[in-house]
């Protein structure tokens, strides 16, 4: 709240004699300051007084504003006297603040810190046109005071981010990579080819045909359902918006990232996903160091069983479009180094796409350490989302309701349908 006063001469004339009352005031307190000081000896004056007395005074100057109101609209005019008694009055004023300064240097006033604001009286007798006013300058004045506030812990506060600092996220691929369709079923049911038998051939008219024959297998996979939650407070869901977001984020990304987790090692096993590594999910690569030597290869160069792998998916009318390492694994490869000290996949300052032998690398921990996968993944797969991410609040659970606190539950139901083992590689980078 600010406060304006409009000072004219024999308001300013009663005023001064207020602070001539406290200047006398302050003289006697200055000789009995022993009974004043703090407990501790070395806190300063206590000025609940000293505020109180010019809480007093600004009370009596505001209602001598009203009065000389009507007093200078009936004289028109400052009298001799009343400038003889507002030079005396500026002496004392003067007289007052070499005390006060008197004080603070004696260790019994506290000096301000930056930036704290004084009482109303202060700010008006330190104000540019009380001076003014006083030496007969200006017949009227204006200062605008505000109201006192101090900083206890001085000018230091800490300096808040509006949002949580949050921890790692992963950068999902897989599920991008695969054909999705959705589904309203809670479960999946395909016919998985087993053997092919290709007896097309050439025939003389009037011979018989050759016959043909196809082997399949009738695989059920049920949607899974992945899911989680955790409980907050619910002071915090109302007064921290920013929190309450990022753990709404966070319960999503937690569902998402096991989702990917599965695409890879789901083993199948109600309730798991049945993933690309699950046993009659794949095709073993099937080389072991002693093969990769055998055909002139080396047996520790990963660069060269990758190239095996290619070829194979290449073989088998599968070529491949991903290939799918641990980030550990994918970036010893990007280091590896010629017999120059050259890099074998590019110098460092040149943007590479991450890729070998033209065929794209998806770098993601759900593989884990010292194995590949390499898949023509459009084959391979088919992705079902039953439902989304779908993040619920409940106050109803266990003893929410008593305790004020809110259950937050993110789930989401999906499965995936490993239709062509045959279209994915997998096993060792470096086999014994």
């Amino acid at each position: 709240m600010k406060h304006l006063f409009s000072f004219r001469p024999r308001v300013a004339l009663l005023a001064l004699a207020a602070v001539a009352l406290a200047v006398t005031w302050l003289t006697g307190l200055q000789a009995d300051h022993a009974g004043l000081l703090l407990a501790t000896g070395a806190a300063g004056l206590d000025l609940t007084a000293v505020n109180k007395a010019l809480d007093a005074l600004e009370a009596k100057l505001k209602s001598m504003s009203d009065k000389a109101d009507g007093e200078m609209a009936t004289l028109g005019k400052v009298s001799t006297d009343t400038k003889s008694a507002l030079d005396n009055l500026g002496t004392q004023q003067r007289e007052l603040a070499d005390r006060l300064l008197g004080l603070e240097q004696k260790g019994l006033v506290p000096p301000k810190a930056d930036g704290e604001l004084t009482s109303w009286g202060a700010q008006f007798v330190k104000a540019a046109a009380f001076g003014d006013f006083v030496a007969g300058r200006l017949q009227k004045m204006r200062v605008e005071v505000k109201n006192t506030i101090t900083n206890a812990v001085g000018n230091t506060f800490s300096d808040r981010r509006p949002s949580p600092v949050g921890g790692a996220f992963r950068e999902f691929t897989l599920e991008q990579l695969l054909t999705t369709l959705p589904t309203t079923s809670n479960a999946v049911d395909y016919v998985r080819e087993n053997v092919f038998t290709n007896a097309a051939a050439e025939t003389t008219e009037g011979n018989a045909k050759p016959e043909s024959s196809i082997t399949t297998t009738l695989v059920t996979e049920p949607v899974a359902t992945v899911a989680h939650w955790l409980k907050i407070s619910r002071q915090l869901a109302n007064d921290n918006p920013a929190l309450a977001a990022y753990i709404d984020l966070r319960m999503r990304y937690g569902v998402n990232l096991r989702v990917e987790n599965q695409i890879i090692a789901g083993n199948g096993t109600a309730p798991n996903i049945s993933g690309f590594t699950k046993s009659g999910n794949f095709t073993a690569h099937g080389y072991a160091a002693a093969t990769l030597t055998g055909l002139g290869l080396s047996a520790t160069n990963r660069f060269d069983l990758i190239g095996k792998i290619l070829g194979d998916c290449w073989a088998a009318d599968y070529p491949a479009d991903a290939i799918v390492l641990n980030p550990t694994d994918w970036w010893t490869m990007r280091l590896a180094k010629d017999t120059t000290g050259r890099y074998i996949l590019g110098d460092p300052g040149v943007n590479i796409a991450p890729s070998l032998f033209n065929v794209p690398v998806v770098s993601c921990n759900a593989v884990t350490a010292d194995n590949v996968l390499v898949a023509s993944l459009a084959n391979a797969a088919t992705f079902y989302n039953r439902e989304g991410v779908v993040v619920d609040m409940s106050e109803s659970d266990s003893d929410n309701f008593t305790k004020n606190l809110v259950t937050i539950r993110a789930e989401r139901r999906c499965m995936l349908a490993v239709e062509r083992p045959a279209a994915v590689r997998y096993g060792d980078l470096t086999p014994a």
